[in-house]
């Protein structure tokens, strides 16, 4: 009982912390652009000071995925990578918090290729809108559902007070979100004609994946998207985001992925995706251990490995 009493206690502190800290957050998120640039400087400038373990693993995967570029190079992109992660808080606040009228005073941005996705929706035709996790993806995901209908999947946060702020932010323009293993919710989406964005570029362990390089490396990666691709006979398009002189930039293609069997559309889709990683390699979330199943969570990601 003892123990029963500890463990509702402690639970009902953190949730006071994070209504607490929401709040906070919601305050500073008040404050004008320009200081939030400000803020997310320091806050980079904290973090890349720090010895968090996530600095490792973007570290090691910087490391590991770009072996091509010079050592002096990757330290640069490594260290540009830990500096932008200090905006995240800024620009997921203003994805969950702002209103479309401030985003749209206040965040300079261009979508390219909106026409198309505009069209497919006019024609009731489902998109399965594939992107690949930037550190602005909070922002990515708000601007393009704020400029068409737009459906999300997601994987539920560990902590169901946040999961909740996370879900109800992310409805502010979404037309819904669904866990990632439910895909039957977001296959009726798609057969209903619906853009659905999905993103395949996190190790969810090898239960429902394949091994297929990423980077030229060993990873497990999802195997459901063709499975949906066939059975909803919708569409596959990238949405490709990163930032040009503070502009955001969302840039919209069609893809047209091998769909032979499994493998082939998964190598397919991750080639494409390096080359867009590889473009504007500072704005990737290099921070999550995405080669954990097949290089092993203490093998490769410990902190003195």
């Amino acid at each position: 009982a003892s123990d029963v009493y500890k463990r509702q206690t402690y639970k009902q502190m953190n949730r006071v912390l994070l209504k607490f800290l929401v709040i906070l957050w919601k305050l500073i998120m008040l404050l004008p652009r320009s200081v939030h640039l400000i803020l997310g400087q320091a806050l980079g400038r904290l973090l890349y000071l720090s010895s968090m373990k996530r600095n490792n693993f973007s570290k090691k995967n910087i490391d590991l995925c770009l072996p091509s570029v010079d050592q002096s190079q990757r330290e640069e992109i490594h260290k540009s990578n830990i500096l932008l992660s200090g905006r995240i808080p800024f620009d997921s606040g203003i994805s969950w918090f702002w209103s479309d009228k401030r985003i749209n005073s206040s965040i300079d941005y261009d979508i390219r290729g909106l026409d198309m996705l505009l069209d497919e929706q006019k024609h009731k035709k489902g998109v399965l809108l594939f992107f690949k996790h930037s550190l602005h993806l909070e922002l990515d995901a708000r601007l393009i559902a704020m400029n068409a209908e737009m459906y999300g999947v997601e994987r539920v946060h560990n902590s169901d007070s946040f999961d909740s702020i996370q879900g109800s932010g992310r409805l502010m323009s979404m037309q819904g979100v669904c866990d990632r293993n439910n895909p039957l919710k977001f296959i009726r989406w798609l057969k209903k004609g619906k853009t659905v964005l999905y993103a395949t570029d996190q190790d969810y362990g090898m239960t429902q994946s394949n091994i297929v390089n990423f980077f030229g490396i060993p990873a497990a990666t999802i195997s459901a998207p063709l499975k949906i691709v066939k059975s909803t006979n919708c569409k596959t398009y990238f949405i490709n985001t990163f930032i040009e002189d503070e502009k955001y930039i969302l840039d919209i293609q069609e893809m047209r992925l091998d769909q032979t069997n499994e493998i082939n559309f998964s190598i397919d889709l991750n080639l494409f995706m390096e080359n867009k990683i590889k473009s504007h390699p500072e704005e990737y979330l290099w921070q999550h251990r995405r080669f954990k199943s097949t290089l092993g969570k203490e093998d490769f990601y410990a902190q003195d490995g």
